[in-house]
């Protein structure tokens, strides 16, 4: 059963990763122009609220991707690691450096060259919101179960659930923090690494950190506006986001049917904490206008979370990765109700 802590009255958006739903991103260039040079920077594509898909259908900038985002390659392929392969040897001028690179096999690259672009994509209109939203959600998931971790007396295990926030995370969201006058506050995230890198000796202490790094968190996401956060199809995007996500961090966690990398199983729990949160703000909309939808998603939001027993993950996998990718296509579809009603 998840922890029942709640820091925040989930304003809903998740600050993770999020199905924009139906849409992909459409760069003006080929994602394998040839005539790049090795450290040549890719033209910005600008994109409107419905040109990119952020549950994992839009393609992923191999030179600027979260690892988080680097993790859906991984989970494709099935190889240990990739992901951290993938970003020790940026930047790359071309797609195809990540063969000659020996990043990955050509026959790997196949399966995977229409994922990936070293374009920027320019998000704008509410794919910009939804983005935002689910990455301030990624946040939020870390937290929820680096504070777990704490709250078990492991700090060695909590840290890298900390770390990513401060050192990946926000400096992918730094400009929109910017944008959106929202008070800077990585340096209040770095005391609270600090502090738990030095093996959390004062909990008192943990604790205020802890806290003052939520409320940053939940602040940054209230400065979407109010209606969007209770807009059941904004938040169902947000939620397909944060759960592809957690997909993907639970393939990269699971190979030769054993829990290999127990930091992404870690990730996909807190991911998925935050997606039922989110969704319990939602419930009682969807439910009004979609009840079997939303008995639909209900029941496999209460499957999928079975397989996440603790924070300290299990002995064996509780489930397979096809099972949880299957629970997490199902809630994508049973959303897409939502989002695309019938006309």
């Amino acid at each position: 059963m998840f922890s029942t802590f709640r820091l925040l009255p989930t304003a809903t958006a998740t600050a993770i990763l999020v199905a924009l739903a139906g849409c992909v991103s459409t760069p003006t260039a080929s994602n394998t122009e040839s005539t790049a040079s090795p450290t040549a920077t890719a033209t910005p594509v600008a994109t409107s609220e419905h040109s990119m898909n952020h549950g994992g259908k839009g393609v992923i900038n191999i030179n600027t991707a979260l690892l988080s985002d680097l993790d859906k390659i991984e989970a494709k392929l099935g190889v240990p690691a990739l992901s951290n392969k993938i970003q020790a040897s940026r930047p790359y001028g071309k797609v195809e450096e990540l063969v000659s690179k020996n990043v990955i096999t050509q026959p790997q690259f196949d399966q995977i060259k229409d994922m990936v672009t070293i374009q920027d994509v320019v998000l704008t209109g509410e794919a910009k919101d939804v983005d935002f939203m689910t990455k301030m959600g990624l946040m939020k998931g870390h937290l929820f179960v680096a504070k777990e971790l704490l709250d078990q007396s492991k700090p060695d295990q909590a840290e890298p659930h900390i770390g990513h926030p401060v050192e990946e995370i926000y400096a992918d969201v730094e400009d929109q923090l910017n944008e959106r006058k929202i008070p800077e506050f990585k340096t209040t995230l770095i005391k609270l690494q600090d502090l738990v890198k030095a093996g959390a000796k004062d909990p008192a202490q943990v604790n205020a950190e802890f806290t003052a790094s939520m409320q940053a968190v939940d602040g940054s996401i209230a400065a979407v506006s109010e209606a969007q956060r209770k807009d059941p199809k904004f938040v169902l995007q947000v939620i397909n986001g944060l759960l592809d996500t957690a997909n993907s961090e639970y393939g990269a966690a699971v190979a030769g049917g054993k829990i290999s990398a127990i930091i992404e199983y870690q990730d996909s729990r807190g991911f998925v904490m935050y997606a039922e949160m989110l969704y319990k703000d939602i419930a009682s909309q969807v439910a009004k206008t979609s009840p079997e939808t939303d008995k639909s998603i209900v029941a496999s939001m209460t499957e999928l979370k079975k397989n996440w027993p603790t924070a300290i993950a299990p002995a064996a996998p509780v489930k397979t990765t096809e099972q949880i990718t299957k629970l997490i296509k199902t809630i994508e579809t049973d959303s897409q109700k939502v989002l695309k009603p019938a006309s």
